[in-house]
């Protein structure tokens, strides 16, 4: 440090402190700036740690409460699904009572009126006999379709797929309504080359009735014409008709349950139920057969169904029952229904059988051990009174016999169980409404 002569610092001296001093003082400006900013980025970090923590938890809680939603609605699903199955197990348990208790009565009175028909009448009897016989024709056609509408909905339907060789099955439907289109003046064609496809044969059959059936009511000149042909890898059946046609805002209608179009309606033919077509589209999704319309009113109709080409030949046909006489023949009949058992009797009788009938197995033991005779054949309801079954009676009396003993079962329920069990006995099955032509013919086929 340099001094003045009088002891004081030389300006130069202050100088370069003052210089030193502002050296010193910036350092350490920029010390605590520095300082100053680590503790501002420090904030902001912790800042921005706790927005966004508490963005993290809104987002958890948001989260947990979609959980929690999707759990209550996949209880409510599986509740709902509960519900619906148990509901449809209770649809399945009234389909079976409806197709025994509705049909019951009809059975009675149809097997009657057959009864009524094989006696001497005058003309006007039997002309009204004929009338009761359709009209019992329609309520049973109509109860049965309403049941196989309800049994397709419900799933219950399950397809046998099998061969089925398309010729043999065209030209039996063509031989079954060649009356039927010659009675209007109506030309009835079949176009089939030698064609196997796969699908359900009654199934199938049912759909292609009625669509021919259709096709017939509603034509009143030039006729009907059901071809099949080879396409795109698979089968395609067309059912044509030159009828009134369809308009185009109808076409999607007629497959609905008791629709029938204006121009249908107008038709001078009796007009039908309304359910042909809407029972023949179900049918057609439960066999996955792809099932196309198109029409123009005025010229007519075609309806086609795809099937697929089946590699595999259609088994061979049994042959047909042949038919034999019934008298003096032994028929026991086990009906639970009174009405129905007496209609049975008066037809069996008819046919110049003799007939025993019995409510259960209670009543044919008792006759049996009382030394009634021995029956030829069997006649049985498969539902009896208190859960019994008919077979039930087989069984006793074909334990009693030394001879094979024939046994015809009759049921209005169409279930595979049923079907499956008669068979392993041994037995024919045949459902409510009893056709008695049907059930002639069997009886003496079984009896040859």
């Amino acid at each position: 440090m340099t001094l003045h002569p009088s002891g004081l610092e030389t300006d130069e001296s202050l100088r370069r402190r003052i210089e030193k001093l502002e050296r010193i003082n910036a350092a350490l400006m920029s010390h605590v700036e520095r300082s100053m900013d680590q503790r501002g980025s420090a904030y902001s970090l912790f800042q921005t740690a706790i927005m966004l923590e508490g963005r993290v938890r809104t987002r958890t809680e948001e989260l947990t409460g979609l959980m929690h939603r999707l759990e209550r609605s996949n209880e409510a699903l599986a509740a709902a699904k509960e519900e619906a199955e148990t509901a449809n197990r209770s649809k399945t348990r009234f389909l079976a009572a409806a197709s025994h208790d509705l049909l019951q009565p009809v059975n009675a009175a149809r097997l009657s009126i057959s009864a009524l028909d094989d006696l001497p009448l005058p003309p006007e009897a039997r002309t009204i006999a004929g009338q009761v016989e359709r009209g019992l024709q329609t309520i049973e056609d109509l109860i049965k379709t309403l049941l196989d509408i309800s049994k397709l909905d419900a799933g219950i339907v399950r397809p046998q797929l099998q061969p089925v060789f398309l010729p043999d099955l065209l030209a039996e439907l063509a031989e079954s309504f060649k009356p039927f289109a010659e009675r209007k003046g109506l030309r009835l064609a079949v176009r089939c080359p030698d064609l196997t496809v796969t699908s359900d044969l009654m199934l199938l059959q049912r759909i292609l009735q009625n669509l021919v059936s259709n096709a017939i009511r509603y034509t009143t000149t030039g006729g009907v014409v059901l071809a099949a042909r080879r396409r795109a890898g698979g089968i395609r059946v067309d059912v044509t008709d030159t009828g009134c046609g369809i308009a185009a805002e109808e076409r999607d209608l007629v497959f609905e349950e008791f629709f029938r179009g204006g121009a249908r309606t107008g038709s001078a033919e009796e007009p039908g139920l309304g359910l042909g077509l809407s029972i023949v589209r179900r049918m057609a999704q439960a066999l996955d057969h792809p099932l196309t319309l198109a029409s123009r009113p005025g010229h007519g109709t075609r309806v086609t169904l795809g099937l697929p080409l089946s590699l595999i030949p259609a088994a061979t046909a049994p042959p047909a029952p042949v038919a034999t006489r019934l008298s003096g023949a032994h028929v026991l009949v086990v009906e639970n229904d009174a009405s129905t058992a007496d209609a049975m009797a008066r037809l069996l009788q008819n046919w110049d059988a003799r007939v025993s009938t019995f409510r259960d197995l209670a009543g044919v033991r008792g006759a049996i051990e009382a030394g009634a005779a021995p029956p030829d054949i069997l006649v049985l309801d498969y539902h009896l009174d208190d859960g019994a079954c008919g077979l039930d009676v087989a069984a006793y009396l074909r334990g009693r016999s030394a001879r094979p003993l024939p046994a015809i079962v009759t049921t209005a329920d169409h279930s595979e169980a049923i079907e499956a069990r008669v068979a392993a006995a041994g037995a024919e099955l045949v459902h409510k409404p009893i056709k008695p032509a049907q059930l002639r013919s069997l009886l003496t086929y079984m009896l040859a």
